[in-house]
């Protein structure tokens, strides 16, 4: 009998190692020798770029080969052979793993198979004193010919060649109106943007050597009780909540949103390594009990072709209160109405079928190693346990895969639609491009000014991820926010008393 609860993952502890160590190994980006003279403080006057290395395998090796010939071939750049050369330099890393295998001949050896492959490539430009000036992460097209490696790096070099266009450099923005003497700040709160909020604070500590910031992801709704009950500075949670205020609280929050990033259903299906299509009624049955194999004929319908086994699925969930459940369960509420009956949106709900494990890694590493299992998570921790994940049936009936594109365009109107403390809800976002269940993730604010003495060294951390640090998320699958609404943030944090 399996149990309801996953033991091993549930230490906030564990959680905080395992994500610093895969996100070490991820980017590699904040790592490197700190004696570069690159000189670039904007992306206009990036003119000479040096290529670190991507990693000490063959794929990585081809992959900076083909993007150095790709923008040495736009004449836009010129790559120099060190960085001390350098206007900027290029930092990143690359992962691809074989998914799966095909024949066009069933009768042959196993050994003349072909290997099915995916994978990312995730890069950062740095400038002077490596400030962030831009970064991105790209998967494969669906449809490529060549390699992943050409795949990837032309896609790369498209992307970085674009950004340097002068129409989409980002303009300076407000500067602060001073540095505290010291930043001390403990938060605690979403599993969702932990990966990216681990980094930021990485960055800036090292710009700002007198800051010291901890952040535990126990989960949105633990995150906002702690910092309901003092014991935290600031909180992170993907859910916005009702009136801005915490449950069983009288205190009252100020909303900020950081980032944007999309919740995707993750699978482990052996034989399958084709990106599955999932229409809303099909995750919301699954997730009622209602679809139970896999090879059920609404999972084929959306597959045409597929070889779906016959196998009941293994259907995982949060166990814990969770901003990225909110977030999976408002999509569901939108788009079904039994769902909406049955089951409803929040941090925790009733589920009728499943298994919970709590966080988002556990959740990751449940499917990893459980076969015929369906769970759902931020993509980013699909992409660093090398999870197949599906493309979901958007407002506009087309089948749409989280990346940064989707998600941007998930939020297209978002700006438009938000109230004056910035809570908003995209998920089933209009639109042909859109993903369905994206989402911006809030930083939660006392706005109580009780215990002012902290709020010069939040403002500074708060006005640094909403500049410099938007540069740095794309590396991590994270999308940035639009710039109207980051000048409206920054605003309403100018007007702060």
């Amino acid at each position: 009998m399996r149990r309801q609860h996953i033991d091993g993952f549930n230490a906030s502890r564990k959680l905080r190692t395992y994500i610093a160590i895969t996100l070490f190994i991820l980017t590699c980006l904040t790592t490197s020798i700190r004696a570069h003279a690159q000189s670039a403080e904007s992306l206009s006057g990036v003119k000479k770029v040096f290529l670190e290395s991507f990693g000490q395998g063959e794929s990585a090796s081809k992959l900076r080969e083909r993007l150095t010939k790709q923008l040495q071939k736009s004449g836009k750049l010129q790559v120099v052979a060190t960085a001390t050369e350098a206007d900027a330099v290029i930092k990143g890393t690359e992962n691809i793993w074989v998914v799966g295998y095909y024949s066009t001949d069933y009768h042959a050896a196993s050994a003349t198979r072909q290997p099915i492959i995916h994978g990312f490539l995730s890069v950062e430009l740095q400038g002077k004193a490596n400030q962030p000036l831009w970064s991105y992460l790209v998967t494969p097209r669906k449809f490529r010919t060549g390699s992943i490696s050409q795949d990837l790096a032309d896609q790369m070099a498209v992307k970085l060649l674009a950004a340097l266009e002068p129409a989409n450099d980002t303009p300076a923005l407000p500067a602060s109106g001073g540095h505290p003497d010291a930043i001390n700040l403990a938060g605690a709160g979403a599993t969702f943007p932990a990966p990216l909020y681990l980094k930021w604070f990485e960055s800036f500590q090292q710009s700002h050597p007198n800051a010291h910031i901890s952040y535990d992801a126990v989960g949105s709704e633990a995150g906002i009780r702690m910092i309901a009950d003092g014991k935290v500075d600031f909180a992170a949670s993907d859910m916005p909540l009702p009136s801005a205020a915490a449950p069983e609280s009288k205190a009252s929050f100020l909303h900020f949103p950081t980032v944007l990033g999309a919740v995707v259903p993750i699978y482990n299906l052996g034989g399958i390594s084709r990106t599955l299509n999932f229409t809303s009624d099909v995750l919301a049955d699954i997730y009622l009990g209602k679809i139970k194999k896999w090879n059920d004929p609404k999972i084929r319908a959306a597959n045409r072709g597929a070889d779906l086994p016959d196998s009941e699925i293994v259907v995982i969930h949060r166990s814990d209160g969770s901003g990225t459940t909110f977030v999976w369960t408002d999509f569901l509420s939108k788009v079904n109405a039994q769902w909406k009956a049955a089951v409803g949106s929040g941090a925790t709900v009733h589920w009728p079928v499943g298994i919970g494990a709590e966080g988002s890694d556990a959740v990751a590493a449940m499917v990893q190693q459980t076969p015929n299992s369906l769970a759902y998570v931020e993509s980013a921790y699909a992409l660093r346990h090398q999870l197949n994940f599906g493309a979901v049936q958007n407002a506009a009936g087309q089948f749409v895969q989280a990346d940064l594109a989707s998600v941007t365009a998930a939020a297209s109107g978002a700006a438009g639609a938000m109230t004056s403390d910035f809570r908003v809800s995209i998920t089933n976002a209009p639109g042909k491009a859109a993903y369905p269940i994206a989402s911006f993730t809030w930083w939660l604010l006392s706005a109580d000014p009780t215990g002012s003495a902290k709020k010069p060294a939040l403002q500074e951390l708060l006005r640094w991820m909403l500049t410099s640090g938007q540069k740095e998320c794309s590396a991590l699958g994270y999308a940035p926010l639009p710039r109207e609404i980051i000048a409206r943030e920054l605003q309403s944090l100018g007007n702060l008393k």
